[in-house]
């Protein structure tokens, strides 16, 4: 698929300056002033990030009505019920709550809905279920902040409940004892980008001040909180930088039972990073909710030492990741077959495709598989008793919320965000959907859109990669969104004559500048560019890695797309 590279060069005034306070290679400079790092403070910080950055939890509105209201739930001896999403971010954040509470409160239990009997968020069953067990009081993490008539109904229900939420408010909160979430219009807390389960770390933070609890007894869920910031795709910035950064080293040092179970049934030997918590342990936790029931992953994630049963279940969600990847696999080529043989589908700006066998639970992966091959938005629905449901996703730059919210007349509910999507419709309104759906983005999506984009953080000549050039980038890990790993661009390189293809899919390359050393790297599914490599002068996009073989360490380049340098 044709790319286009993105670059924007850093503020020159503003790398003089950090240059002559960090005393390090100008492209470093370049790399921190776009990540907003301009003072040698804001480095500092940056290259070391500490416990003593995390703010304070009670600057988070409404933080001390919900310790306030667990404590008094604790005095009384009341049923607390720990409620969260049936997702990474969900699971993790309901583990690291009701682990913490039961160290030194017996009252506790989680609840996590079933994603095919109840669906995303707090549910009525769910209510229902705490009233008949006498519950009183439910902590909500990872949803709610919308459950505005399910928390009414539980007040009727005498059940109270606290929302930690980090989704978008609607136009009226909850009528709960408390909500928490930054992104409240008058929420005063700093840091407005936390995951669900890092709300969740925020409130036993919160407990444990009001407990005088010494901090390690919270800090051991650092794992967990890394997971989620991972799977959940938010910002590694500020401080979700600190969870995960710190996060990172509880897991590469000391990961909690549940946590380094997984890490065995998934083959992880060496020292782990966000890309491998999003792509190694995430998908194991989210195939229970995906394939069964969620509460498997969390039973595994509060699992306090590794026992027989731990093993099991570890075990048990490497089998249904397995069956997930098959599955998703299976659905994605039946729809990408849908497309090549539908020429409506090739013509229109989007795809919005449906079909009554597909599994609910990968919808969202297959969404992610189409955009990546077709590069439009997606919208992708199964069938069950003539109600359709699915999921959605988009391309960079392109608001699918708000397509979607402008064919709302023809959806019985739909919620998300800019970027991904639920959305619920009746059988016969699917092809006036489709229609409606594709000429709103016809109407507003740019042909620039529906091209995949590399964002490129410098040009660079080869030789300034170095392995001191390497170390210091390694540094600005964790690496995610708000802090993606450096992408290069050198320009005008030739081939060796030693490039080649390797099992008919990628390219290794052998290339130079001018006369100058010889760089080695590896374009993974790119064997359709070789002739690029073969014929001219070409550019490269790439990251910078580290390549170990036969106990030999060597800097390489993970290549990212090729494109023949363009003569002036």
């Amino acid at each position: 698929m044709q790319m286009r590279w993105n670059f924007e060069p850093a503020d020159a005034t503003k790398v003089d300056h950090l240059q002559q306070s960090l005393k390090i290679d100008r492209v470093l400079c370049q790399l921190l002033v776009k990540r907003g790092i301009e003072t040698f403070e804001q480095a500092r910080d940056f290259f070391r990030p500490s416990l003593d950055h995390l703010h304070d939890p009670y600057l988070m509105k409404d933080m001390d009505k919900a310790v306030a209201r667990i404590q008094t739930a604790i005095q009384r001896g009341e049923k607390i019920l720990i409620y969260g999403d049936y997702d990474v971010d969900g699971t993790t954040a309901v583990a690291t709550v009701y682990s913490f509470l039961k160290t030194f409160y017996d009252a506790v239990d989680f609840y996590v809905p079933h994603r095919y009997r109840e669906g995303y968020g707090i549910s009525t069953q769910g209510i229902d279920y705490a009233a008949d067990h006498g519950y009183t009081l439910i902590i909500a993490l990872d949803c709610g902040i919308k459950s505005v008539d399910k928390v009414t109904y539980a007040n009727e229900r005498h059940i109270d409940f606290i929302i930690a939420d980090h989704h978008l408010p609607g136009a009226q909160l909850p009528d709960a004892v408390a909500v928490l979430d930054p992104k409240r219009n008058d929420c005063p807390y700093p840091y407005k980008e936390l995951c669900g389960c890092g709300i969740g770390f925020k409130l036993i933070q919160a407990l444990a001040q009001a407990y005088d609890i010494p901090e390690e007894n919270y800090l051991k869920y650092l794992d967990l909180v890394c997971l989620a910031i991972g799977a959940d795709i938010v910002p590694i910035t500020g401080e979700n930088r600190v969870l995960a950064y710190m996060g990172l080293q509880k897991i590469n040092t000391n990961p909690g039972p549940g946590i380094k179970q997984l890490m065995e049934v998934s083959g992880i030997k060496a020292s782990m990073t966000v890309d491998d918590v999003v792509f190694m342990i995430a998908p194991r936790i989210n195939a229970a909710g995906r394939m069964d029931d969620a509460r498997q992953a969390v039973q595994l994630l509060i699992s306090e030492q590794v026992d027989p049963t731990a093993v099991e279940q570890a075990y048990q969600l490497h089998r249904l990741n397995a069956d997930r990847k098959e599955l998703d696999k299976t659905i994605t080529e039946h729809a990408l077959g849908m497309i090549a043989a539908d020429s409506t589908q090739l013509q229109r700006k989007s795809t919005v495709l449906c079909h009554e066998s597909w599994n609910k639970g990968v919808l969202g992966i297959v969404a992610s598989r189409l955009t990546e091959n077709h590069y439009r938005p997606t919208i992708v629905l199964t069938e069950s008793e003539g109600i359709l449901t699915g999921s959605a996703r988009s391309v960079k730059g392109f608001d699918l919320y708000e397509a979607i919210y402008k064919c709302r007349d023809l959806l019985i509910q739909f919620g998300g965000h800019k970027y991904a999507a639920g959305l619920t419709l009746k059988r016969e309104n699917l092809e006036a959907f489709a229609q409606q759906f594709d000429k709103v983005v016809r109407a507003s999506i740019t042909e620039e859109q529906l091209i995949p984009a590399l964002e490129v953080d410098a040009i660079i000549e080869p030789e300034i990669v170095s392995p001191s050039f390497y170390n210091i980038i390694q540094e600005m890990a964790p690496f995610g969104p708000g802090n993606m790993k450096p992408l290069f661009v050198t320009q005008n390189l030739t081939d060796t004559g030693w490039s080649r293809v390797l099992k008919d899919a990628h390219i290794k390359f052998s290339v130079r500048k001018q006369g100058s050393a010889v760089y080695d790297g590896i374009g993974f599914s790119m064997a359709d560019k070789f002739p690029l490599v073969k014929n001219g002068a070409f550019d490269l996009a790439y990251h910078i890695d580290e390549n170990e073989w036969n106990g030999q360490k060597r800097l390489q380049w993970m290549v990212k797309d090729v494109q023949s340098t363009k003569q002036v």
